[in-house]
């Protein structure tokens, strides 16, 4: 156990050093390139496009560091493995077939949709009506890539069986498919609109996969918690130039493809239901959207002056970096709170 520990520190660790030094490759192409965030001023969203007007060109598709990372990692060690087999390349190999395939694949597939779709956003291709991806188009590609990830766990890991804390485990059947497609979107959704202010989706994003990192660790799944390290440590680096004024931001590369990682981890460690804990400002975050969209269709008002719900805060002169810290603090407390439950049910099962 100890080697494990060892192994998803230095993992970590060393996804930081990696990060970092690439940084300014990464860096210097984007602004080279003048690949900046377009801030769209339509008069659908008025409060939105004066308090972001500042941010309009500065660049985006940051999220490549971290999936950039996690994808030379695995590899790299995985093929340092197969050709030279020993045990300091066996410890660190963490690419499995039952533990980190799955979400690598969903990462890698979903992070080149984004990186589409930052794409278009910033050279205003007109695709889709605009630029980039409207949201119900992301939403559709969501839910395409959940129902792949929902027919692999259903037909390909057998996987039929819900838990619930305290309670156990649970025979759902079929229904496991539908689960699986309502957690992945919503969770997808949630990250993407959530990414609206300097370094508030990194740091939130940052304490989940941190506390999956630990539950993973717990059941035993070292593969899958050596994944999550590695992505704390790419996301780490993101944070040190995202923090205002970021250097660059995330884009649907990032924000997209790490949202539907954190769903699949929560499902693989069969801890789903903690979810809503571990990443509650999402939640909250999403939740604003949906009641906004909501009250401005039945009720013909708003509920918010802007929503999510962050923008409804800059709006009431609450500064950028005093929504996210605050939003940190939530995000560590409730997730401590997802911790404390986890470990309650395996302790007093």
């Amino acid at each position: 156990m100890e080697l494990q520990i060892i192994k998803i520190l230095f993992l970590a660790t060393l996804a930081f050093v990696f990060t970092i030094l690439w940084t300014p490759i990464l860096t210097n192409f984007l602004y080279k390139h003048k690949l900046g965030k377009k801030i769209r001023n339509s008069g659908d969203t008025p409060i939105f496009s004066e308090l972001h007007a500042h941010k309009a060109g500065t660049p985006t598709m940051g999220g490549v560091l971290i999936w950039g990372t996690v994808l030379v990692f695995i590899l790299v060690f995985y093929f340092l493995y197969y050709f030279f087999p020993n045990d300091f390349t066996s410890t660190l190999n963490f690419l499995s077939q039952k533990e980190t395939l799955l979400p690598l694949g969903a990462l890698i597939a979903s992070a080149l949709i984004g990186l589409v779709d930052d794409w278009l956003d910033i050279r205003g291709k007109g695709v889709f009506g605009g630029g980039g991806l409207k949201m119900r188009h992301r939403l559709l590609i969501y839910t395409l890539i959940a129902i792949i990830g929902a027919l692999w766990f259903y037909f390909k890991l057998d996987w039929t069986t819900i838990h619930i804390p305290f309670l156990g485990y649970f025979q759902i059947s079929w229904w496991y498919i539908p689960v699986f497609i309502f957690v992945i979107v919503s969770t997808s959704f949630s990250v993407n609109e959530t990414d609206g202010l300097d370094g508030l989706a990194g740091g939130t994003l940052l304490i989940s996969f941190a506390s999956y990192a630990i539950i993973s660790f717990v059941i035993g799944r070292y593969d899958l918690a050596s994944f999550c390290a590695v992505i704390i440590g790419a996301l780490l680096v993101f944070l040190w130039f995202n923090i205002p004024p970021a250097r660059f931001y995330m884009g649907d590369t990032g924000s997209m493809s790490l949202g539907v990682t954190l769903g699949i981890i929560a499902l693989l460690t069969n801890n789903v239901l903690i979810l809503p804990f571990i990443g509650f400002i999402f939640v909250v975050e999403s939740l604003s959207v949906i009641i906004q969209i909501l009250s401005r269709k039945l009720r013909k008002k708003k509920v918010f002056l802007s929503a999510p719900i962050h923008h409804h805060f800059q709006a009431r002169s609450w500064s950028e970096s005093k929504i996210v810290m605050r939003f940190w603090l939530i995000a560590g407390v409730m997730a401590t709170v997802g911790l404390i439950i986890f470990l309650a049910d395996k302790t007093f099962k």
